[in-house]
């Protein structure tokens, strides 16, 4: 007999059970961390254990040991759960256990890299000559995006910062919003351009970057220069006006990039495609792929209009590693060397579906969200003549508010007036991202997130 296949079966039972449950349970962790330490923590074995126990063991910890965000009745962060073929194609991707940085270890990987890299461009509006690469989340999406922008516009001042580092480089001038993710900081501190040099460019009352504000810090400008917008500001939902952006970037001779975590994925909605209008004309895209597109953790991509700015900042060689000239090596295009076959959910999703599945996911959610974080007709009423009033903000029933704002508010996906009460007093601790729940019946079908959360979320 197969010595996998009774394993692999206990595994299976122990999965059925748990997504059996997630739809129910509470959302949250019911055991300690003391609870789950006297279940897992032990001396190390001098003879290891059964495998039957261990696989027994951690099935039965993640039963109150883990947060449902796999369920429908979880809205916290920007976290959740994946599609069933996601999840079904990421227990495929680990039996084949390949080591997917170069085309030569495993060539099904890398052709099926391809082939999603193909839709989401094509998802996009972007060209073929796009390159993608598929990272950890979107953390690294922007790190690896704004390290070919470093090199590019350093190597058009002449110089090569991946053989001659920093030291004497040309200064690079960075622009950001006042309200960009915290990961765009993180990727500019670990690639040495520092995450308080920067130039924090104004923005709206919605949080998106005004292009007035971003004309007036870049004018007179010379050198090297890197702006970054977002398409979907984790505080609001709102998304910078890129097409105006990508106007005053260009004027300057700057590389744009644009950190579309969640916001990216609005492409697909002929509704909601406006919304990230101009994004054809970055010169970067960071994006998640389980945030809305709903694959399993982790998850993210990065694409670039400059193929060789991408590889020449990521590519590295060794006398061992066997290049293909023809064939997609996917290591060209990310940090990592060993990897997993990320791009396998991400082809699994997309094929299932659909350009029109996608979009009708999308709108969805957007439309669930604003019925549900409508406040209750009787909060709305006006207080009575000579009543106090309060700043006490109406009950959300759990989810945020996504809507387009039309003419008005043509780059916003939610207002921040919408996060507050009747008095329009928005409290801005308050944090809005994507939403998943109230769209799936059972475990897992189509799902995206739109929640509010009382602290700064990660990727």
């Amino acid at each position: 007999m197969n010595p996998w296949s009774d394993l692999l079966s206990r595994a299976h039972e122990h999965a059925e059970q748990y997504l059996d449950a997630v739809s129910i349970r509470h959302a949250g962790a019911t055991a300690s961390s003391d609870q789950l330490r006297a279940r897992l923590d032990r001396l190390l074995p001098d003879r290891g254990d059964a495998p039957e126990a261990v696989v027994d063991d951690l099935a039965a910890a993640g039963l109150t040991g883990t947060v449902a965000s796999q369920g429908p009745r979880y809205f916290g962060f920007v976290v959740g759960g994946s599609l069933p073929v996601a999840t079904a194609s990421e227990w495929i991707a680990a039996a084949w256990d390949q080591n997917c940085g170069i085309y030569a270890l495993s060539p099904v990987v890398a052709v099926i890299e391809d082939i999603a890299a193909s839709w989401v461009r094509d998802l996009a509006g972007l060209p073929a000559s796009w390159s993608v690469g598929y990272v950890t989340g979107c953390q690294m999406a922007n790190f690896t995006a704004l390290a070919a922008a470093r090199h590019q516009v350093l190597d058009r001042a002449g110089w090569d910062v991946e053989a001659q580092g920093l030291f004497g480089a040309p200064p690079i001038e960075v622009l950001v919003s006042d309200e960009s993710h915290y990961t765009i900081f993180g990727a500019l501190k670990m690639l040495g351009l520092g995450s308080e040099r920067v130039t924090r460019v104004a923005t709206d009352g919605q949080g998106r970057m005004r292009a007035d504000a971003l004309a007036e810090a870049v004018r007179g400008g010379r050198g090297p220069c890197i702006i970054a917008a977002q398409a979907g500001n984790v505080n609001t939902g709102a998304f910078d006006p890129v097409l105006a952006i990508a106007d005053i970037a260009h004027e300057r001779g700057a590389w744009l990039h644009v950190d579309g975590a969640f916001g990216f994925w609005a492409c697909a909605s002929q509704r909601f495609a406006p919304l990230v209008e101009g994004i054809g004309r970055a010169d970067s895209i960071a994006t998640d792929a389980h945030k809305w597109l709903n694959v399993p953790y982790d998850s993210g991509l990065v694409l670039s209009a400059h193929s060789t700015a991408h590889r020449r900042a990521m590519t590295r060689s060794a006398a061992y590693i066997l290049e293909h000239a023809s064939e997609r090596d996917p290591r060209e295009f990310v940090p990592e060397e060993s990897r997993r076959a990320r791009g396998v959910a991400v082809y699994a999703a997309l094929r299932t579906l659909g350009r029109s599945g996608l979009a009708a996911l999308v709108e969805r959610t957007c439309a669930h969200a604003r019925r549900r974080l409508t406040p209750p007709r009787a909060q709305r009423r006006r207080p009575e003549s000579g009543a106090r009033v309060g700043r006490r903000r109406p009950r959300w029933h759990g989810h945020a508010r996504h809507h387009h704002a039309g003419a008005a508010g043509r780059h916003v996906l939610a207002r921040r007036d919408d996060l507050a009460g009747s008095d329009g007093d928005a409290d801005l601790d308050q944090q809005l991202v994507d939403d998943r729940g109230g769209h799936r019946s059972g475990r897992g079908s189509d799902s995206a997130r739109c929640w509010l959360i009382d602290r700064p979320i990660g990727r």
